[in-house]
């Protein structure tokens, strides 16, 4: 069993900037920054990081998922895409879950199962997977959200993963009705 010091290292290395420090420069860099590829870069990183638990309470001080949320409103399909894959990986957490809630990110989840692009989608399956729970489920649970993540089970053929997600979510979800 590891202590929080050990995991601190673990992350950083022995002579390793700070994750909160390190993320915050990733944050100005990308709010400092005009170069639309070099956002997408930096946004695929903070994505990144958000699958890790340990950096969950940095995403929050930062408003990093406020970010990724902003990020879903723009044009550029990859900022939307890096954007709902960072809510994705975050929101195993409900505090995470929270802060998605309290701004507005439910129906940026739900316009992304209508996204071009398959990890849109995927993410979108994903973050509802985990969004989805007491306090919010009559915003998710809709006529028009479930059956359109009916179409995607029902798409084996098309997307396996599509197909896996959407199963996934219709148990947990619909089952408990």
């Amino acid at each position: 069993m590891f202590t929080n010091d050990q995991r601190q290292q673990e992350r950083t290395g022995k002579y390793g900037s700070p994750r909160f420090q390190y993320l915050q420069e990733l944050v100005s860099q990308f709010q400092n920054t005009a170069d639309e590829e070099a956002k997408e870069r930096i946004l695929a990183n903070l994505a990144n990081f958000a699958y890790d638990p340990y950096n969950y309470n940095f995403l929050r001080q930062l408003n990093i998922l406020e970010l990724f949320l902003d990020c879903m409103t723009e044009p550029s399909e990859k900022l939307v895409e890096f954007g709902v894959g960072g809510i994705c990986n975050s929101c195993a957490d409900q505090a995470n879950v929270a802060v998605v809630s309290k701004f507005g990110g439910i129906p940026l989840i739900i316009q992304c199962l209508s996204s071009p692009v398959r990890n849109t989608v995927n993410y979108a399956l994903g973050a509802l997977y985990y969004v989805c729970n007491e306090s919010n489920k009559e915003e998710i649970l809709k006529p028009e959200v479930i059956d359109a993540i009916k179409r995607y089970a029902a798409a084996e053929e098309v997307s396996a993963s599509f197909s896996n997600l959407a199963k996934a979510f219709l148990d947990k979800h619909l089952s408990e009705n």
